[in-house]
């Protein structure tokens, strides 16, 4: 059975309010633009999540609402621990999709550019995906019948875009 992740970082967030708590910072006009072109992205090629976990933070539920539109329905969960999450948070939160068959985790820097590094086998050539830019978005497979199964290097990349790769 193929295990399908899309592991995405939210979109470009607003830094217009510099008293603002981090949690709490919304999207920029270009963050918006671009979480529309990344949920087109997605729907386009039937990149289709069944579950997605993501960060609570405001900038990750607003991409989330702009990505969704032209998705089917999926089960979403608000997990708090995705938060500033490293790597090993990542993997165990996904680990707690059972056997779901297309997993989305929506997250943050630098912790979601670890994940995506460590858990492929061999990166794609893309010039962005080791900084991993506002907006990146990876689809990779596992070959396992459930996430407990899956372990770091096993991935393979099926695709990676960035927001600039989309739009103007």
């Amino acid at each position: 059975m193929t295990l399908r992740l899309i592991l995405i970082r939210h979109a470009k967030s607003s830094w217009d309010e510099p008293g603002l708590d981090d949690h709490e910072r919304p999207l920029s006009a270009r963050g918006r633009r671009s979480a529309q072109a990344i949920g087109e992205w997605l729907a386009e090629r039937e990149y289709l999540p069944d579950l997605v976990l993501s960060s609570d933070s405001v900038r990750t539920r607003e991409t989330w609402a702009l990505m969704a539109p032209g998705l089917r329905s999926p089960i979403t969960r608000w997990e708090p621990a995705l938060y500033l999450a490293g790597p090993g948070a990542m993997l165990k939160m996904l680990r707690t999709a059972g056997d779901t068959g297309n997993v989305a985790i929506l997250g943050h820097n630098p912790g979601i550019a670890h994940f995506a590094s460590a858990i492929v086998a061999v990166p794609p050539s893309h010039g962005r995906f080791s900084d991993y830019p506002t907006g990146a978005t990876l689809i990779a497979d596992f070959d396992a019948a459930a996430w407990p199964e899956i372990t770091p290097g096993s991935a393979t990349v099926v695709d990676f875009v960035v927001p600039r790769d989309l739009t103007d």
